[in-house]
């Protein structure tokens, strides 16, 4: 035998039946609420809908300030920037086609061979061949001979860093050729401007500026590129060419294996090479997390002295959760392969870079 299920009345019902009012009128207020019940539930899902946009994933809005484990803010006070402005370069090179060929290790291994290109060379010549690639080849991970392995990743990172620091280079000298005249030209004065955006200065400081727009030492950059990736085993460097272990929180990245899937954070994934690179330099020169490190470099400058990658490590203890200890780990990753060596190496020009100036 079924229970019987007494369900209250509505309380606009019940006054019906108290005041013994008719079907007409029950037909009629039934209508009513169910006509705003459809008008109203349209908006209901739109208002829902919106809610839920922030928990979508957006590439463009983590690079530079999500990229140190924590949402960092900006240093000296910097509020309220436009992460277009400051990462718009960035975006330009990982916007480039995906479909990049990925060279196998003996190809690379045969252009190199071709071109003269060895560390050897390198060290003894100071002159590094522009050999731009784009994807970093499976089978590095398979070269069992620990040191050729480490030169051979090496000799792929090596131009890829001098370039970025070369456009720095490059950027620098305009800067200062700037700031040592009277008067500014439109075009001088636009300049500054896109710098600006580019290195997260709306106060528009030159001496922040002057400051942040500067290189990173070469052994520095490749020693950090070692760690992070294993010398280029590491899956984060194969499926997303992350170079420098750059995280994210809400976007495109891969997942660590150890990681709960609905919290915590992604690895930044680039579509090249190149744009890892770049992203990590913008990451040292604007992330109030690195400061110090700015300042001790801006320090060497004004001594004259080089960019010393074993005193500037010590900067960088914020970089991963080990700290000191990773510190340590960098300047003997430097000291053991004397990646110093590789300090003062000048990028020769590409055959597109020659044709330009005829």
């Amino acid at each position: 035998m079924k229970k019987k299920i007494n369900l209250p009345k509505i309380k606009i019902l019940r006054y019906f039946d108290q005041k013994k009012i008719g079907s007409i009128p029950r037909i009629f207020i039934s209508s009513i609420m169910l006509i705003f019940f459809f008008y109203s539930a349209p908006e209901i899902i739109n208002y829902a809908n919106k809610n839920d946009n922030e928990y979508k994933n957006n590439s463009k809005e983590v690079l530079a300030y999500t990229l140190n484990k924590k949402k960092a803010g900006i240093e000296d006070g910097v509020t309220n920037l436009d992460e277009n402005d400051l990462l718009i370069d960035i975006f330009s090179l990982n916007d480039l086609e995906d479909d990049s060929v990925r060279l196998n290790a003996s190809t690379i291994k045969q252009l190199f061979e071709d071109t003269n290109y060895t560390l050897d060379d390198v060290r003894q010549k100071k002159l590094v061949k522009p050999v731009a690639l784009t994807l970093l080849p499976n089978e590095i991970k398979m070269i069992e001979n620990t040191q050729k392995r480490k030169e051979f990743f090496i000799q792929i990172i090596l131009p890829l860093i001098l370039k970025e620091n070369n456009n720095i280079k490059l950027d620098r000298i305009r800067l200062f050729s700037i700031i040592n005249k009277s008067n500014n030209s439109s075009l001088e004065k636009k300049w500054l401007d896109k710098k600006y955006k580019q290195y997260g200065v709306p106060s528009k400081d030159l001496t922040i500026l002057k400051i942040r727009m500067d290189e990173i030492p070469v052994s520095l950059a490749i020693a950090q590129a070692a760690k992070e990736t294993g010398w280029g085993t590491s899956r984060f460097a194969q499926e997303g060419n992350a170079l420098f272990g750059q995280w994210t929180w809400s976007g495109e990245g891969l997942k660590p294996k150890d990681s709960d899937k609905n919290e915590g954070h992604k690895v930044m994934r680039f579509n090249v090479l190149q744009a890892s690179v770049r992203a990590y330099q913008r990451n040292l020169n604007t992330h109030s997390s690195y400061r110090a490190f700015r300042s001790a470099r801006a320090q060497l400058r004004d001594k004259g002295k080089p960019l010393d990658s074993l005193i500037l490590a010590k900067y960088l203890d914020e970089y991963a959760q080990t700290g000191d200890q990773y510190v340590e780990v960098l300047q003997k990753i430097i000291k053991q392969n004397n990646l110093k060596d590789f300090d003062d190496a000048k990028l020769l020009p590409s055959s597109i870079e020659l044709e330009s100036l005829i």
